[in-house]
């Protein structure tokens, strides 16, 4: 009786392609993944520029307040822009690394008796900027592109000619209202890179 042939071992070259093969597989999906459109309208314009020891970061969103949004504002609700912004460092590997994080939040509360909004940005949780306000297009100004050259992280310990990136995830507050906010979450995203120069 013949004795039953077992398959042989992977030659190197086999388990090396195999292994190509499973790294490609994975590019693919990441690829994928990366290049998921953003729902229109919610685009994070973001520019770093460092300088004289600080890296100085503008951020503006580009969305239109919506019907949902002026109710909550004109409520007497204290509605919140909350804007996390990392400098990062692009790495070699799967992950980057992050140099320092900081929370920008701008908020405004509506006083129906003086029809006057109260406005107030704070920067890691310290308030930054208060002022008082009786338009409701400059109120939505203050809350998503009054953010101009914020000398929000110090750029000692920064390699020179190295390559960085400040990432801007926003999202809204309170988040458990009974309408629809035109975003979710930290899903509106904007990046830019920048080359370290001193």
């Amino acid at each position: 009786m013949a004795r039953p042939t077992l398959p042989s071992p992977p030659s190197a070259f086999g388990r090396i392609m195999s292994a190509h093969l499973m790294l490609g597989r994975v590019a693919l999906v990441l690829l994928f993944v990366v290049a998921l459109p953003q729902p229109q309208g919610q685009i994070l314009q973001v520019a770093p520029l460092a300088r004289d020891g600080d890296v100085l970061v503008s951020f503006k969103l580009a969305q239109e307040p919506t019907d949902e949004i002026r109710s909550a504002i004109h409520s007497g609700l204290t509605v919140s822009l909350v804007y996390k912004i990392d400098l990062r460092r692009s790495s070699a590997g799967w992950i980057d690394r992050t140099i320092a994080s900081t929370v920008v939040t701008a908020t405004v509360r509506y006083d129906n008796l003086t029809r006057r909004y109260a406005v107030r940005r704070m920067i890691d949780g310290r308030i930054d900027r208060a002022d008082e306000m009786d338009r409701e297009d400059t109120v939505w100004a203050w809350l998503t592109n009054q953010f101009e050259k914020l000398p929000l992280f110090r750029s000692l310990g920064l390699e020179v000619n190295g390559e960085y990136y400040v990432r801007v995830r926003a999202h809204s507050t309170p988040r458990n209202m009974s309408f629809v906010w035109p975003w979710q979450a930290d899903d509106v995203v904007g990046l830019a890179k920048f080359t370290f120069m001193r």
